[in-house]
């Protein structure tokens, strides 16, 4: 088990669910149960899956300067934001390069909470914030339920009224099984789904009446270990996974650009005072590489660092890849050189298997995102 700084209030339903509590975070995190992670997938895909995803750091930031703090450190106009409206935004370093992403939720005037993933933007915001007029908490009180799927809203309706009404990428304070809940309209599953930050001692109760009330409808836990199957179907990249922190350059520091991770659509449009815009900008068109979905034959999963080859000249690597046994196909996102990454470029794969694929668009599932905007 994970000796880790920071406790879920869920330890134990994990460990009686098969967990040895893997650290992510700083988190004693469920990266696998005893139950089979296709399962899972496929729980959320058809129906609906919970998952505890408390190990992201959930951090408030209040005050008169929050917005401008958050402003120049993220890639999206902050102003845009109302009471009740997030947004997906990225943080660069003053090289222009991808430090972490963030939603940032706006909760009040003057008030926004950001949950950070395992990039270093809120050591970054912790040193921009001395001296200025805001507060930084970090508030690990705060536990995030991720319930994901299809059926998800219709479980939520029946114990939330106006659940249907809330559109993608907004928020709302309510209760739900009698405790106070601010239900997010977010995952990363690509899936239409809500996470449910509660408090600590509210945590377990809630985790156990959605399984207990949801079970007719399918609902079961899902492990942490599930959102690679779906995060490579949906495009969705994990810091450092799909990164140069991971797969380094010779001879170049880590980082990457928006432009390389295909991130760039973050960056709020005339928004040119950031940190690292200037290079932001400037590295336009120099892409190393292309993020690139790949294809593979057969019906075995590759691993991460797998080799991509064209022409017998190695041009790319995989960075995580599923077999999906709902779809049948075997598909990875790979960091592949820009040319490769058009659709049906033929490749071969080398390392953990030896199988003939073929460079593909991304993202393999639901590519219009219908699925995750649907409304009522």
């Amino acid at each position: 088990m994970a000796n880790s700084w920071r406790i879920s209030a869920l330890r134990e339903r994990h460990l009686a669910l098969g967990s040895n509590l893997e650290d992510w975070n700083g988190m004693g995190t469920a990266w696998t149960y005893a139950s089979d992670l296709a399962d899972h997938h496929e729980a959320i895909r058809t129906r609906a899956g919970l998952m505890d995803v408390s190990g992201l750091k959930k951090v408030h930031y209040v005050g008169p300067h929050a917005e401008s703090l958050l402003d120049y450190a993220t890639t999206r106009d902050i102003s845009k934001l109302y009471p009740g409206k997030s947004v997906y935004a990225c943080m660069l370093d003053e090289d222009g390069t991808f430090v972490d992403d963030c939603i940032v939720y706006r909760t009040g005037p003057n008030a926004f909470m950001v949950v950070h993933g395992a990039g270093t933007g809120y050591e970054m915001l912790i040193r921009s914030a001395q001296g200025r007029q805001v507060a930084v908490l970090f508030d690990d009180d705060l536990h995030d339920l991720s319930l994901q799927g299809p059926a998800a809203v219709d479980f939520l309706a029946e114990h939330v009224p106006g659940i249907r009404e809330l559109p993608y990428f907004h928020h709302l304070q309510t209760k739900l099984f009698d405790r106070p809940v601010m239900i997010s309209r977010t995952g990363y599953t690509g899936e239409r789904g809500y996470e449910i930050f509660c408090k600590a001692a509210d945590a377990p109760l809630i985790w156990d009446s959605i399984l207990d009330k949801g079970k007719g409808q399918g609902i079961i836990p899902c492990a942490f270990l599930a959102l690679d199957w779906l995060r490579v179907e949906s495009y969705l990249l994990f810091f450092p996974y799909d990164n140069s922190q991971m797969y380094p350059f010779a001879d170049q520091k880590a980082g990457d650009t928006l432009w390389e991770l295909g991130l760039d659509f973050t960056v709020s449009k005339d928004k040119r005072d950031f940190r690292g815009a200037g290079e932001h900008f400037r590295r336009q068109g120099q892409e190393r590489f292309k993020i690139f979905g790949v294809l593979l034959d057969g019906k075995v999963a590759a691993e991460g660092g797998d080799t991509l080859w064209y022409e017998g000249r190695q041009v790319g690597l995989i960075t995580c890849a599923v077999y999906s046994r709902l779809s049948g196909r075997s598909m990875a996102i790979a960091r592949v050189e820009p040319q490769i990454a058009e659709q049906g470029v033929p490749l071969q794969v080398r390392g953990s298997l030896e199988v003939s694929a073929i460079a593909h668009t991304l993202p393999f599932d639901d590519p219009e995102k219908k699925k995750r905007t649907a409304k009522g």
